[in-house]
């Protein structure tokens, strides 16, 4: 399975965000999986990395030439793709990618899962996507969406997405997984087509 992380690239975050992510790439590896992710060496991303390629996996970093033309590569990845720009970058990676792991992240992470949660939601993918809700960090994105659900922003369709604890629950989860397409998106609709 070709399993695509979204992940901070900072360094600055919590020890056990670095643990998780840890965690997260020995597994890959041990399951004989591939890492699709956004090729950074640094932050968690470079946990990750580092993680999966100790345990003799294979990693496939995607990134736009701009950022690939700075020093934070992560240099040892069995395959690099150079995108023109962000947009073309987390097209390549969804194209790769049979699921999707979300670990904790700021802006970018942020932008890369409302984005893929998007596109399912239009019926452009029917790939799971799993919020890794290490310590509770996705907690108020979690209440944000349940705003929207109340306020008629969003259908209540809770199976867009799976949140797991741990790592490990992830993982059972992409492989029990079936594909099922949302409902429509548009509120309202299937009473004015009848």
């Amino acid at each position: 399975m070709n399993i695509c992380v979204y992940c901070s690239s900072s360094d600055g975050v919590a020890p056990v965000f670095f643990t998780a992510a840890d965690t997260l790439g020995r597994l890959i590896a041990q399951r004989g999986d591939t890492l699709i992710y956004g090729g950074a060496g640094i932050g968690l991303m470079g946990a990750l990395a580092r993680a999966v390629k100790s345990g003799g996996g294979r990693v496939i970093g995607v990134m736009p030439q701009r950022l690939a033309a700075e020093p934070i590569t992560f240099a040892e990845a069995d395959e690099f793709v150079v995108t023109r720009d962000m947009r073309e970058r987390k097209a390549r990676m969804e194209e790769l990618a049979d699921a999707f792991l979300v670990l904790p992240g700021g802006f970018g992470t942020l932008e890369e899962l409302t984005e893929i949660l998007t596109l399912r939601q239009l019926r452009e993918h029917t790939k799971p996507v799993v919020l890794l809700n290490i310590q509770g960090f996705y907690e108020p994105l979690i209440a944000l969406f349940e705003h929207y659900y109340r306020g008629g922003f969003a259908k209540p369709w809770r199976d867009l997405y799976a949140v797991s604890e741990d790592v490990e629950s992830a993982l059972t989860y992409l492989d029990a997984y079936e594909p099922v397409l949302p409902p429509r998106k548009w509120i309202g609709l299937e009473e004015v087509l009848g």
